[in-house]
């Protein structure tokens, strides 16, 4: 009983200090300061998913990218927990709990439980198909642990959404091999079930995973993947194979930025890149990012944007000649501005980008073939017109050419 009191005290200060310190930071959009009864990663979650999570909301959003079957049945972590899941469905069943397995961005994939326990946690959408991530659902175990690499538990009005203030839930991250975190084992339960023993049964279970996924991991065969050729210099279109992709305006937009920063961008910069200051949903976007993966067979990495998959590009290829100092090859490759009908953001940077660059290493080359040639996309530049005509010898029939463009381009 004593236990029990504890846990309901513990409960009522989370709760006043969630109460005195969330409408704050909703409203200040600052960090708390003074705030002694709540864990610093906890308020630095709240601050950081104020931005995109409603506290009101009732359930976790549902993912887009694809089936939940298929991207479970391809988990590394599938064939571990099978071989445990009687294991981690007894240990639910006693305990009380409702046990669930994510993949690497925080979308449930597999659960087990009692049937009072899963019927709760379907209310809340903590369920196959279910987002978990931070940025989807705010503060709660599983965002922590994917975004710290570590076990960790939060309890009640820890929890950023208050649907789940009711919960207890204790998470460990999954490691592959290699190092990488592969989803992360939660189990959750009410909040007067809130007991220590269950993150040592967490941690113990992860052991469990990540020893079977050493020992048992498969070793994958050699993947060939033809190379994706993407078109943007004064026309756009992407080939696989010498066969057209179907692709929207906005994905070749994405495709083509992903192939020119092959570091990759946040979501937040990427939307930015394509959207500016307008008024885009979020599933707008994401649905947009997951045509673009559904078209090259998985291509996109999910946490931060970037091309998985052999890609050449005209574009970059320009810029690597210009690196090199090859202008002939970026005169040759340079049929015309980036995406001409593109006005998202990102696009006209790089399109200006790529002019200034190429008509920088006209007027610094000392081939007259390479004004000549840049000469006859440009009829109004008459700096470069003029850089022709200084390069030429005064013999060489060309000049009149040169001569010609350059009276145009004054007259006009």
């Amino acid at each position: 009983m004593s236990h029990r009191s504890d846990l309901r005290r513990r409960r009522v200060s989370l709760e006043s200090e969630w109460s005195r310190w969330v409408p704050r930071m909703k409203a200040a959009g600052s960090h708390p300061v003074g705030v002694e009864t709540v864990r610093r990663d906890v308020t630095e979650s709240w601050m950081r998913s104020l931005s995109s999570v409603d506290p009101d909301r009732d359930s976790a959003p549902v993912t887009d990218e694809g089936r939940v079957e298929d991207r479970w049945s391809g988990s590394p972590l599938r064939a571990p927990v099978d071989g445990l899941a009687d294991e981690l469905r007894d240990i639910a069943d006693d305990a009380g709990f409702v046990t669930a397995v994510t993949d690497e961005s925080g979308t449930i994939l597999w659960t087990c439980g009692g049937p009072t326990m899963r019927r709760r946690a379907e209310r809340v959408n903590f369920a196959p198909g279910g987002r978990w991530d931070e940025h989807a659902m705010g503060t709660n175990a599983l965002s922590l642990a994917l975004r710290t690499g570590r076990p960790t538990s939060v309890f009640s009005a820890e929890h950023l959404v208050t649907a789940l203030h009711g919960w207890v839930c204790y998470c460990a991250p999954v490691h592959g091999p290699d190092g990488r975190i592969l989803g992360v084992l939660d189990m959750s339960s009410t909040w007067d079930r809130s007991n220590p023993l269950a993150m040592a049964t967490v941690r113990s279970l992860v052991a469990t995973i990540e020893s079977r996924l050493r020992t048992e991991a498969p070793v994958p065969p050699p993947r060939t993947t033809s190379p994706l050729n993407v078109t943007c210099l004064g026309s756009e279109q992407a080939l696989r194979d010498g066969t057209p992709l179907p692709l929207r305006p906005r994905q070749v937009e994405i495709l083509t930025l992903l192939a020119l920063e092959p570091d990759g961008f946040s979501p937040e910069r990427l939307r930015d890149a394509l959207y500016g200051d307008r008024a885009v949903t979020t599933s707008t976007f994401k649905a947009e990012i997951s045509h673009l993966r559904r078209a090259l067979d998985g291509g996109v990495a999910t946490r931060r944007y970037a091309l998985t998959t052999p890609v050449t590009c005209d574009a970059a290829d320009v810029l690597r000649a210009l690196e090199q100092g090859d202008t002939e090859t970026a005169l040759r490759l340079y049929r015309g501005p980036l995406l001409p009908r593109s006005e998202a953001p990102g696009i006209q940077e790089w399109r200006t980008h790529l002019e200034v660059s190429v008509r920088a290493a006209v007027l610094a080359s000392t081939n007259p073939d390479d004004a000549l040639r840049y000469g006859e996309r440009a009829p109004y530049d008459a700096e470069v017109h003029e850089h022709a005509l200084n390069l030429l010898d005064s013999r060489d029939p060309r000049r009149a050419i040169a001569a010609g463009r350059l009276a145009a381009a004054l007259r006009d």
